[in-house]
């Protein structure tokens, strides 16, 4: 049930979400997250990002990678895929569907790049959300992995948040179970809070 007020939730900010201190909140995130990927991927042919929302990331993506062939986002949120595809009508390179980070609807080693900025903690099934990301990377692809992780979390498991990785410890047991290799955190802000973590298929 609570994935579902998840999915709700996002579809009713959905046309503000880029709006006010939420809205540059997320920039940062998505600009760090971005010069982190790039640092580790330089030049993708194909990106995939996971729980796109409104497409900031990829755009941020698009716009420093002109060589990119393709840039997908899926999100299981109406509303934040409609608000994807209207913001991005002037890159025919960027593409945005619904769907779910524990089915994506994509071909073995289809992608060289796959991010997901601040979507991990509302993927139904963490693991197998990661097994899917794995599946879809190309050998030798990256995943750049943002959220929040944190010894400060804790207490939230015992309620909402019950059975997430919102640890580094335990994302980093997630990651390396669906077949990831070298992982290498780093931090979004200075207080820790948010992390982000690159890894190797």
């Amino acid at each position: 049930m609570a994935h579902h007020r998840d999915i709700q939730d996002f579809d009713d900010r959905a046309a503000s979400y880029e709006r006010g201190w939420r809205g540059r909140w997320h920039r940062d995130i998505a600009g760090r997250a971005a010069e982190l990927a790039l640092s580790a991927a330089p030049a993708p042919a194909r990106v995939l990002d996971v729980g796109c929302g409104t497409g900031l990331a990829l755009r941020t993506l698009a716009a420093r990678l002109p060589e990119a062939v393709s840039l997908v986002g899926i999100d299981p949120a109406p509303g934040m895929v409609a608000q994807a595809r209207a913001a991005a009508t002037r890159d025919p390179r960027l593409q945005f569907e619904a769907g779910f980070a524990e089915a994506l609807p994509f071909a073995e080693g289809e992608f060289d790049l796959v991010v997901t900025v601040t979507s991990f903690d509302h993927w139904r099934d963490q693991q197998a959300g990661l097994r899917e990301c794995a599946r879809v990377l190309t050998p030798g692809g990256h995943l750049v992995l943002t959220d929040l992780f944190s010894l400060w979390l804790v207490p939230t498991l015992v309620v909402g948040r019950r059975g997430r990785a919102r640890t580094v410890r335990r994302a980093a047991q997630l990651t390396a179970a669906a077949g990831f290799r070298s992982v290498q955190w780093h931090r979004a802000y200075g207080s820790g809070v948010i992390r982000i973590a690159v890894a190797l298929r």
